[in-house]
């Protein structure tokens, strides 16, 4: 892995990114101690956990949020938004 401090970091930034690109991690320095690392996007996403697609995000989100889990009574808090009556008659004559 390749060593550069900030101050060479901004003189040779171009460089470093191309370094990165082709798989050569560049760590970044500030008086001798590591402070950041420089690599390539594909070496990044490797060390990213994979993303679940929308169903399974959608299905761990159901049961994260499982109603019976949660101490509420819906019926309590949502029985009287909406209307249960029949509503009026009409005339279809």
């Amino acid at each position: 892995m390749s060593q550069y401090s900030i101050a060479q970091a901004k003189d040779q930034l171009t460089q470093i990114i191309r370094a990165a690109e082709v798989g050569d991690s560049v760590e970044i320095t500030r008086r001798g101690e590591p402070v950041a690392v420089i690599l390539s996007i594909a070496e990044y996403q490797k060390l990213q956990p994979p993303r679940p697609n929308f169903g399974e995000a959608v299905k761990e989100f159901r049961e994260y949020t499982a109603a019976e889990r949660i101490e509420i009574d819906p019926d309590e808090i949502f029985g009287d938004i909406r209307d249960r009556s029949p509503g009026r008659e009409i005339d279809l004559s």
